[in-house]
């Protein structure tokens, strides 16, 4: 039984955490003058900025929702991982390697926690 307890603490702060910086925090900042210059700065379009604004809530709302079919959070789990890996290579490309070239994929690695306990969770129900 500890077991379970400690995959359901792993899940909900790993999911926790991908729900507020990929859902919440994209609603409220993407409109801001440095979200859109950061996307410029990738040599992306406003629109899709705008975009992956759109398809972040949606997937966090997905990861987040109980009630959510597993098959729709195996897509999200995916997206999200596409996202963080894309957001890295573009990052190197354009800015070499700094900081900002590696911080996608620390939330790859929570995404990865998130998406292991999920289904940890999902074989003992």
């Amino acid at each position: 039984m500890t077991s379970t307890k400690t995959n359901k603490i792993i899940f909900w702060t790993t999911t926790v955490i991908i729900f507020i910086m990929e859902g919440v925090m994209p609603a409220l900042t993407s409109q801001t003058e440095i979200a859109k210059e950061g996307i410029r700065h990738l040599g992306y379009p406003e629109y899709f900025g705008n975009a992956l604004v759109v398809f972040k809530i949606l997937g966090a709302l997905t990861l987040i929702i109980p009630q959510v079919p597993k098959r729709i959070k195996e897509w999200a789990y995916a997206g999200f991982a596409f996202d963080f890996i894309f957001a890295s290579i573009s990052h190197f490309a354009i800015d070499g390697m700094d900081f900002q070239s590696f911080f996608p994929l620390i939330f790859l690695g929570i995404l990865i926690a998130s998406y292991i306990s999920f289904h940890k969770l999902n074989k003992s129900n």
